[in-house]
């Protein structure tokens, strides 16, 4: 059995779920400095508020917030800053035309590490309205209350 046999998720971005429709995922690799490395491994990073942008040809990601490494010298990372990710250039291609016929954005649905590596990976999303929100909220209760109901109909 490898050292890097599981894949644990360093960060998840639970807003996004509640705020968009997730039409499909793509895995991405990140370009980081040293520190931010360090900081991202000790889950020192907050995706709430995070984007992805094409710009010619490649994928940027904007407004993920990497605090500081704590034992950083004068060579520690800047907390916001746009981030390059890495993708081959015909999933670029086919992300940004997705994106610009059909109004979709690229919202990061989680860090994660993958043999070692930081990885990201990015949901194809469309935003959701008010009552969309509040039809999940509705979905949610009834699962939940319907296996409470089949948990204490067992326990009897």
């Amino acid at each position: 059995m490898s050292k890097f046999s599981e894949d644990p998720v360093l960060a998840t971005n639970r807003k996004a779920r509640h705020n968009y429709h997730i039409l499909d995922t793509i895995e991405a690799g990140i370009v980081l400095g040293g520190t931010e490395v360090k900081s991202i491994r000790n889950r020192e990073m907050s995706l709430e508020e995070a984007f992805a942008v094409e710009h010619k040809g490649e994928l940027y990601l904007h407004n993920l917030h990497i605090r500081a490494y704590s034992h950083g010298n004068r060579f520690n990372h800047e907390a916001v800053r746009i981030r390059k990710l890495l993708l081959h250039k015909r999933e670029i291609r086919k992300l940004s035309a997705q994106i610009s016929k059909d109004g979709l954005t690229l919202v990061p649905l989680d860090i994660h590490l993958r043999r070692g590596k930081i990885k990201i990976q990015l949901g194809l999303a469309k935003g959701k309205n008010q009552g969309d929100k509040r039809d999940t909220l509705k979905k949610r209760e009834a699962d939940r209350d319907a296996r409470r109901a089949l948990a204490d109909a067992q326990r009897r």
